[in-house]
């Protein structure tokens, strides 16, 4: 219960639930509503119950931080993308401008009840000339655009 603790005493502090849970993605945008006539409405008792729409992707981990990187090395991490919903999901990647040094390297493919993987590249370079003590600070949000909205998965580093 959210009013009561498991003693059974009234909570003094409000309970806050997690973003999967209150049905909203953290950062994403969401697209307009398309109607997709093939795809019915779902009325099975164990999906009935939740009120968030079973549909769309969850990135895990929801953000990429490399750290500190040696100036002219690559570096990469991968991100899984997990298909959430009943039925198949298609998705792209906005590539990063090339100014930034990331790359994303994904197999376009439609996701049906599973994940894909997708590979976060940098290549570590520093960009101006401007002294900021040795330490650059790279900072950018991929963009994923879904069928049902666009996640934004932000990437930072700091280039040594």
């Amino acid at each position: 219960s959210l009013t009561v603790n498991a003693a059974g005493q009234t909570r003094k502090e409000k309970v806050i639930l997690p973003s999967s849970l209150q049905g909203t993605k953290p950062n994403s945008i969401p697209n307009k509503k398309v109607e997709d006539p093939v795809a019915g409405k779902i009325k099975a008792s164990s999906l009935a119950t939740t009120e968030q729409d079973l549909n769309g992707f969850h990135l895990i981990p929801p953000q990429v931080t490399f750290g500190v990187l040696k100036e002219g090395c690559t570096y990469a991490t991968t991100v899984i993308m997990k298909n959430v919903g009943v039925n198949f999901a298609r998705f792209r990647v906005k590539q990063p401008p090339p100014h930034t040094g990331l790359r994303v390297m994904y197999t376009p493919r439609p996701v049906a009840g599973l994940h894909v993987e997708l590979e976060i590249e940098i290549f570590a370079t520093v960009i101006g000339g401007k002294d900021a003590g040795g330490l650059e600070e790279v900072s950018h949000d991929i963009e994923i655009l879904t069928e049902t909205d666009t996640l934004l998965l932000p990437v930072k580093a700091n280039i040594l």
